[in-house]
């Protein structure tokens, strides 16, 4: 019998590439053609850079990372896992013109602390919140990705008269979370779900073999990482130990009506993107991973006041295959934000929970 290990790890490769084949296979023609490198002009250059300045705000006696650039009113950049600040390095500048713009680390994750605590959707709120409001900000508008969306809207429904617009892509949200069961998702969803929830399986992926960092995150990326992007996004999981939010995450996923405050909380988030009447930019890309045109649909029907934008070719991590197309839609948005609110007066109408 093949050690356990080697039957993981065949497992493993089996799923992620069943993930990759049916995304291509379901995916634009021209996906391919981009993957055999017919581009006319040089492919666009993507900086590994990262050239902000760390700061750390004491949360709960632990710190937490961000960094920022611009002036003006804030715009706070939300990232998801297992990703960091570093997601958004090649779109702070477009937004900078318009806002001084923050990019946290949530709470065990980039460069914030790694406290003893469970690392659950309340956990990663509660030091979210604590962090926004102990910068004292208003107006905010939000820019939100994957669990940084659904904990970005969370913080909207409960301080609807602090934030000013919300920008999303990819968001771990309604109408796909909360599912009534991994048969309701997708194909690749449900394969994807079924393999990080394994109560044996994860773990062996996540933690000893740092799955979501060196399967997951390239593998829903449309072109490969080079070795400097994938250090900045090795670094805050060297150790086994460091990789407790990245393994508790998928598990926080409300599928079934588990968990069931995650269930409670995204039912509740839905009822708030339908009534309120915040602007909001959806970010989309082809084919998606979470947010597909089925999705896009749903939420132009569903939210009041909701632009959509198509970025071009890409998966889930769609900042690291677009980050020019995403950076000049978003700040032709803010652009027109800022018209408004200078030129015609800023009022705002907010539909939300009371809790």
């Amino acid at each position: 019998m093949p050690p356990i290990k080697h039957t993981i790890s065949k497992t493993m490769t089996r799923w992620l590439k069943s993930l990759v084949i049916i995304h291509i296979l379901y995916s634009p023609p021209s996906l391919a053609m981009e993957a055999e490198d017919n581009y006319k002009l040089p492919r666009p250059a993507i900086s590994a850079e990262f050239p902000y300045e760390s700061q750390f705000a004491s949360v709960f006696g632990s710190n937490m990372h961000y960094v920022e650039t611009g002036e003006g009113e804030p715009i706070i950049f939300l990232h998801g896992n297992p990703t960091s600040s570093y997601l958004w390095r090649n779109i702070l500048p477009f937004s900078a013109r318009y806002g001084r713009s923050i990019a946290v680390d949530l709470i065990g994750m980039g460069q914030s602390d790694k406290p003893d605590i469970d690392y659950t959707f309340d956990d990663h709120y509660a030091y979210l919140e604590t962090f926004i409001n102990s910068l004292e900000l208003n107006n905010i508008t939000l820019v939100v990705h994957d669990w940084g969306a659904a904990l970005g809207f969370n913080y909207a429904r409960y301080y609807p008269n602090k934030v000013k617009a919300i920008a999303f892509m990819e968001g771990a949200l309604p109408p796909v979370f909360p599912a009534s069961s991994l048969m309701a998702l997708s194909k690749p969803l449900r394969e994807f779900f079924t393999m990080v929830r394994d109560p044996v399986l994860a773990p062996e992926l996540i933690i000893k073999q740092n799955f979501f960092i060196e399967q997951a995150l390239p593998g829903f990326i449309n072109r490969p990482l080079t070795e400097a992007e994938m250090t900045a996004y090795r670094a805050p999981y060297l150790d086994e130990a460091s990789r407790l939010p990245i393994l508790v995450w998928p598990n926080e996923v409300p599928i079934a009506g588990e968990p069931e405050n995650v269930t409670r909380t995204l039912t509740k988030v839905r009822q708030f993107m339908t009534r309120t009447r915040l602007p909001m930019l959806l970010l989309y890309a082809s084919p998606g991973a979470i947010v597909t045109e089925k999705e896009v649909k749903w939420y132009t029907q569903n939210i009041k006041n909701i632009e959509t934008h198509f970025v071009g070719q890409g998966f889930h991590f769609i900042q690291e295959d677009q980050p020019k197309a995403i950076g000049h839609a978003l700040a032709d948005w803010l652009r027109r934000l800022d018209k408004t609110k200078h030129h015609h007066g800023y009022r705002r109408h907010h539909g939300h929970d009371d809790d």
